[in-house]
């Protein structure tokens, strides 16, 4: 089995989300969840954070 998304949403673009996406796979990752950030492709002012199961 691969990666699974959970869930995603788009979010206002922060300097600072990459610190959250950051601990929160450091501390869920033997809980076989996965956190992603990514800059939206059509708003440059927005952000998609996404959960995964892996």
């Amino acid at each position: 089995m691969g990666i699974e998304l959970i869930a995603s949403v788009k979010i206002t673009a922060s300097s600072d989300l990459y610190k959250i996406v950051d601990i929160l796979n450091k501390t869920l990752k033997y809980d076989d969840l996965m956190f992603g950030l990514a800059k939206d492709d059509k708003d440059p002012e927005k952000m998609v954070f996404s959960i995964y199961r892996t």
